[in-house]
């Protein structure tokens, strides 16, 4: 399973989102909501766990970036062990092994209930909505209340990947923060130095990323790496190998095997859109099969359909478009 942002301490996801953050904070102007933008996988929940860690007193450690601090700090292994008093997490929830769709109203009510109690260990209480996109519209409705009344001493990070679906009354009370996808230069390094993978390996991940550190550290795991070369496999073979297509699908069971399916699903969508790309004007019939796989994973949890199905029924469609391409 991939790495959670509040176990990164050594990845600076932008240097000059950190500058800004400390200089409010240094001059005692710091807003009571922010705003973190930018592609999904860039950094955006690292940094509000990293502004957090020195919001609740973590010692600053110079060696990890401007709002760095040390995994065996007090108040750091608070937070990484999910039980500092004077911090609140809403995500979407899991519940029988299944991740919900969206962050509910129940969830957003804890907010007002949450910063109505004075901080208890620190100076601040700090929540992080991760991400803002998830919430309902009722819990939209709940987190404008809180920010239509700041909380004193009360400071909320708000992580979107897409900031213009957001009610328009929300963004207005947040103070924005972009976060710039990374150039293939500096995802390359940073595969290299975190995984110790071969350059042209890193080379060839930096490329996949998309400009996302996070996803390029995805790339990178074994198990992702091994569902990237299985995906471009298919894509790429005349014929499947039946048998291991079961082997496959075999795997599918259970919380982990959600993020099996989710993940070679990523790649296969990934794989037939470089196909796609590569085919030009001729491509259409393999564009069209993008669009359809990239709307398997989100169906597939909405209505509770069989992985292993959904894997048989999108490589059945892949065999038949390059039948017809």
């Amino acid at each position: 399973m991939s790495e959670h942002p509040r176990d990164r301490f050594d990845l600076v996801p932008d240097a000059a989102a950190e500058a800004a953050f400390l200089d409010a904070f240094d001059r005692g102007r710091l807003h009571h909501a922010w705003l973190l933008c930018g592609v999904e996988g860039s950094g955006k929940a690292s940094f509000a766990y990293r502004a957090a860690r020195r919001l609740l007193g973590a010692a600053p450690d110079p060696s990890r970036g401007l709002l760095g601090t040390r995994p065996d700090d007090p108040v750091a292994r608070l937070i990484t062990a999910q039980s500092h008093p004077d911090l609140l997490i809403l995500e979407r929830a899991v519940e029988g092994g299944k991740t919900k769709k969206s962050i509910s109203v129940d969830q957003a009510r804890d907010l007002p209930e949450f910063f109505s109690k004075s901080p208890s260990q620190a100076k601040y209480r700090v929540a992080i909505i991760d991400a803002a996109d998830d919430l309902n519209l009722n819990a939209a409705n709940a987190l404008l209340k809180v920010l239509e009344e700041p909380p004193e001493r009360g400071v909320l990070f708000l992580v979107t990947h897409a900031p213009g679906r957001l009610l328009a009354t929300i963004r207005s009370r947040c103070r924005r923060l972009a976060f710039p996808v990374w150039p293939p230069h500096a995802l390359e390094e940073l595969v290299r130095n975190r995984t110790g993978v071969p350059s042209a390996e890193a080379a060839r991940i930096a490329g996949m990323a998309a400009g996302s550190p996070g996803q390029a550290l995805a790339l990178a795991s074994g198990a992702t790496l091994e569902a990237d070369q299985l995906a471009q496999a298919w894509v790429a073979a005349p014929d499947l190998d039946r048998a291991e297509v079961m082997a496959v699908a075999d795997k599918f069971r259970g919380a982990d095997g959600q993020e099996r399916f989710e993940t070679l699903m990523d790649r296969l969508t990934a794989a037939v859109k470089v196909r796609a790309l590569e085919e030009g004007a001729s491509g259409a019939r393999w564009a069209e099969l993008w669009e359809r796989l990239s709307d398997l994973p989100d169906r597939t949890a909405a209505i509770n359909l069989d992985r292993a199905d959904v894997l048989a029924g999108a490589l059945a469609d892949l065999q038949r478009t390059k039948a017809r391409a």
